[in-house]
């Protein structure tokens, strides 16, 4: 018996991908057994292993979707529960959280983040997190310095790029756009710490029985941002991005 081994990819470089590289990014879940807010993310979150910590997580995995790093990941954790309080007594992490999600529906689907029209909030309205899970957007992608110099540094996403910023149409018509590194320096060491951040609470509110997505998948993604083009609620088997 042999083992032809021609049909798989070259074994990837391990450097990490440029600091300030534009691309298109599809984010998964990787479920961590802990339940969420609601039935629809039953099992997604995954706990925090620090001692006493009382976080749960969205445990992403993005992978590059086209251009000169197909196929490449990278990883990074957004708070779900726990941690943190403002001075309202609202999740610090969550709130941020929320902000970036919201971005990525924002860029998937060609959205205006000016537009709070009934339509445009239906599309950002989620049945759970797990909405979530397969989505496609533009994002700018930061090489993040550890701060024990004794571990490597890692790729994670600096920030999603929205349909307003030049770079996403040129990245969504398929160009490279030259890399815009953020010019991050390492931080001082002092003694090593957790890499896990603060954390917020969970979800609030009640849950829709449907998302309600544009009828546009992400293999196409829109060429300009529109404010509203395509109206009506996504199908019931899941949110645009599932079903191209």
């Amino acid at each position: 018996m042999t083992f032809d081994l021609n049909d798989v990819a070259p074994q990837q470089s391990g450097d990490l991908i440029p600091d300030g590289t534009f691309a298109k990014l599809t984010m998964s879940i990787r479920k961590g057994g802990t339940d969420g807010a609601n039935e629809h993310d039953r099992g997604l979150l995954k706990a925090s292993n620090q001692p006493g910590s009382d976080v749960l997580m969205v445990d992403a995995e993005f992978t590059v979707a086209e251009g000169p790093f197909a196929r490449r990941k990278f990883w990074q954790n957004f708070t779900v529960q726990g941690g943190k309080l403002d001075e309202q007594g609202q999740s610090i992490g969550w709130r941020i959280s929320k902000s970036v999600f919201r971005a990525m529906i924002d860029s998937a689907l060609g959205l205006n983040p000016d537009d709070m029209s009934e339509e445009a909030k239906a599309k950002r309205t989620l049945r759970g997190l797990a909405d979530l899970d397969g989505i496609t957007f533009v994002g700018k992608i930061q090489i993040e310095p550890n701060r024990n110099p004794a571990y490597k540094d890692a790729n994670r996403l600096d920030h999603v790029v929205l349909p307003t910023a030049p770079e996403w149409q040129k990245v969504m018509a398929g160009e490279v756009v030259p890399a815009q590194p953020s010019n991050r320096s390492r931080p001082a060491a002092t003694a090593p710490v957790s890499a896990a951040p603060a954390w917020g609470q969970s979800q609030p509110g009640t849950t829709p029985a449907t998302p309600a997505w544009s009828g546009q998948g992400t293999s196409n993604p829109p060429a300009q941002p529109k404010a509203d083009s395509s109206g009506g609620a996504m199908p019931a088997g899941g949110p645009a991005w599932l079903t191209t």
